[in-house]
């Protein structure tokens, strides 16, 4: 069976999740959208709607992909493909795949960032394009997204079957799991461009920072004014994607990048899930100009500016614990670790040294508990008149829950009796003392 194609849940927990997730998430895109923008963000308003009209009400409400909606595409994804390509940027290694590959990549994602961000301002300040028209025509976008990523997965399948990048591909010979998981590790198109980095980074993670933008500025063009909630959590918001583009060279260590294969949980997620889940507490807010007074603002963004620091922290920490091979201080001290060795697929036996002080002396994976805190926070601004706006911080922690599990149950395959060593000098999975 191809690596990416391994399991840790049960064959029909699997095959009933992906299943779901195949079929449910495309329509729940659209639901939200339209709860968010048409139903005053009430989830019983739109139930209701559904109970009164039935399926022909569903298909009312799921606007049509437009031309309009496939141009604002097409040139932000031509727009954010030429910057991973031209800006330059400096050479980083990736980690060594099971089958001995290396990865290397152009590590340009701040100035992809920064100039990205410039140039859509200054294109609104200068009348050349109107963010709002992104916000009018949402719906259309989200349902191109949605049909438009299908068939990418669908080419992303066939490439890795007829014209894979590197020996890091292979089939489990399971259609559904071939396209559920993907084919291949890291799909390139020629030598140069990478195509997670491009799905994950620069469409998906720079998506979220342009449409906190553009809820921002709807919602100064529709009130005259920006209320102190979505200041605070579009500014919570930007910092946490700063921080993620800063970061981005350690994210391509990360399991997104370096286990799970390129196919539709991955890269249909980034190109559809980012840019409508990630972001709705300010699609909310646009229609919510929720006042919450500068005592209240400025002590949420402090907090929620302290959590994407921890969150920073945590992994600048393992950062260069594993770029200094260990020599090197946590929180002063020298940290304690565990020298692993492991069997790679060829054969060949390396080490990995596991960190077990500092930050990851707390939790395995305590960086989760500060990133859902952060989501969190950036929510709050819109207090507690409806429930929709909190789906993204509860996806969330079942996602990070999730992935802590099977990053668990990866690295005990792996590594064997050093990671039982490793589990009883670090107890605890995600939460010091309870989890």
């Amino acid at each position: 069976m191809a690596e990416g194609s391994n399991t840790v849940h049960s064959p029909f927990l699997t095959y009933a999740s992906m299943l779901s997730l195949l079929t449910l998430c495309p329509p729940f895109v659209i639901l939200l959208w339209y709860t968010m923008v048409h139903a005053d963000g009430s989830v019983s308003q739109t139930w209701k709607y559904l109970y009164q009209n039935g399926f022909k009400g569903f298909i009312n409400m799921w606007p049509p992909p437009s031309a309009t909606a496939c141009k604002i595409i097409g040139c932000y994804a031509a727009f954010e493909a030429a910057l991973q390509l031209l800006l330059p940027g400096k050479k980083v290694l990736g980690p060594v795949s099971p089958t001995g590959n290396q990865p290397v990549y152009k590590a340009n994602g701040v100035a992809a960032y920064i100039v990205t961000l410039v140039t859509y301002i200054a294109l609104w300040r200068f009348r050349i394009f109107d963010p709002t028209i992104v916000y009018d025509h949402l719906g259309e976008i989200f349902s191109a997204l949605i049909f438009g990523s299908f068939i990418f997965c669908i080419l992303l399948y066939i490439k890795g079957h007829v014209a894979p990048s590197s020996s890091d591909s292979g089939s489990s010979g399971n259609i559904i799991l071939d396209f559920y998981w993907g084919m291949e590790l890291y799909p390139r198109i020629g030598k140069h461009f990478d195509i997670k980095v491009f799905t994950n980074c620069r469409f998906g993670m720079m998506s979220w920072a342009v449409l906190a933008v553009t809820y921002c500025i709807k919602q100064y063009e529709k009130y005259g004014t920006i209320a102190d909630s979505m200041l605070v959590s579009t500014a919570l918001m930007l910092v946490y994607v700063t921080k993620f583009f800063w970061w981005e060279a350690g994210y391509w260590n990360t399991m997104d990048i370096a286990h799970d294969r390129a196919g539709f949980y991955i890269c249909w997620g980034c190109l559809v899930w980012v840019p409508s889940v990630y972001i709705s507490p300010g699609l909310y807010l646009v229609n919510h100009p929720v006042k919450i007074g500068t005592q209240l603002a400025v002590s949420i963004l402090v907090a929620g500016i302290l959590c994407v620091y921890i969150n920073y922290d945590c992994d600048g920490q393992r950062q260069e614990f594993r770029r200094k091979s260990g020599k090197c201080l946590v929180w002063g001290k020298a940290p304690s670790k565990i020298v692993a060795s492991y069997t790679t697929t060829s054969g060949e036996t390396r080490t990995s040294l596991l960190l077990t002080s500092g930050w990851w002396g707390l939790a395995r994976h305590f960086h989760y508990v500060p990133e859902i805190l952060a989501a969190f926070f950036w929510t709050v601004p819109a207090l507690f008149h409806h429930f929709l706006p909190y789906f993204y911080v509860i996806f969330l922690t079942i996602l990070l829950f999730d992935r802590a599990k099977r990053d668990d149950d990866r690295c005990r395959s792996k590594y064997g009796k050093y990671w039982k060593l490793y589990c009883e000098k670090v107890p605890y999975r995600i939460i010091p003392g309870i989890y």
